[in-house]
């Protein structure tokens, strides 16, 4: 009897900011691997989330949201979201039921690719039977991609059928990661994430899109992590806010980070906050570079 032949490929989450991406990802991977909130453009790197079994490797992408780039920083964000097309075997282009018709940029984008695009209505929870027939029909006259696929990340409606149908296009290839990969992200990384997350959850308009979290220190030992990172803002003011009267923003941060890298990594966490400014950093090329924004 012959071998069930191993598939393996690169699958990339792409769409506008907020329409689920990270959601999906988290959920198409079992972990959670992204930053999820209600904000837009929480995602900044390209996130890569691996699922194995014994004779597939899908290794999915979560790239930032599409959007016109304003600051040094956004146009880093967009050259994440550009090499995830360049290399992927399948393309995830996420859309929910709210779209305003104004995914051009995204379309122009996707016109040259040379994969299957599989276009996902998300948040169908939310909208009736009716409604969803609707975005169908609008897609497949204005794209025409290779499948059209209502779903729900968030209650896992839909997710099934996604993955069967991820397995038909995926090519067959060896492995790319060792089987017990989970993503291509070093600890050093999520730790700097979950701190993000914490702030986008607690501060209010420019405060989090300003701030960047740099892991300084990472010491495992054998009953505990000891972890000191640095919170970059870009003015003084904002430091201020940050930290907030005596000390207690940042308190509630390092307090909610913690709980979450202590579910993360199954052990004690010792966590030591700071906030530094780091004037414009969102346009300064060198602290770009050391925010992982720029190849060296």
């Amino acid at each position: 009897m012959a071998e069930t032949p191993h598939k393996a490929g690169f699958v990339s989450i792409v769409g506008k900011p907020n329409v689920g991406k990270s959601t999906l990802m988290n959920a198409l991977v079992g972990e959670k691997l992204s930053i999820i909130t209600s904000k837009a453009q929480t995602t900044r790197h390209r996130i890569m989330g691996i699922l194995n079994g014994d004779d597939f490797q899908i290794v999915y992408s979560d790239t930032p949201g599409i959007i016109k780039p304003q600051y040094a920083l956004h146009e880093s964000m967009m050259g994440f979201v550009r090499t995830s097309l360049e290399d992927a075997d399948i393309i995830l282009f996420v859309t929910d039921i709210y779209e305003k018709h104004d995914e051009d940029d995204v379309i122009k984008r996707l016109k040259y690719a040379e994969v299957p695009i599989l276009l996902l209505i998300n948040k169908i929870d939310q909208a009736t039977e009716e409604e969803v027939n609707e975005k169908v029909a609008y897609w497949k006259e204005h794209m025409n991609p290779t499948e059209i696929l209502p779903i729900s990340a968030l209650h896992n409606f839909g997710l099934d059928h996604l993955f069967g149908r991820l397995l038909h296009y995926l090519p067959e290839h060896p492995a790319f990661y060792p089987k017990d990969e989970l993503t291509d992200k070093p600890e050093r990384f999520f730790v700097s994430e979950m701190i993000r997350e914490k702030i986008f959850l607690n501060y209010k308009k420019e405060i989090p899109y300003s701030c960047e979290v740099v892991v300084e220190e990472f010491k495992e030992e054998e009953d505990i992590i000891r972890i000191r990172a640095e919170i970059s803002v870009e003015r003084r003011s904002q430091k201020g806010i940050v930290i907030g009267n005596k000390g207690e923003a940042l308190k509630k941060v390092g307090t909610q980070a913690r709980l979450d890298m202590e579910d993360f990594f199954q052990k004690k966490i010792f966590l030591d906050l700071y906030v530094r400014v780091n004037e414009n950093w969102r346009t300064d090329q060198k602290l770009l570079r050391r925010f992982g924004y720029r190849e060296e």
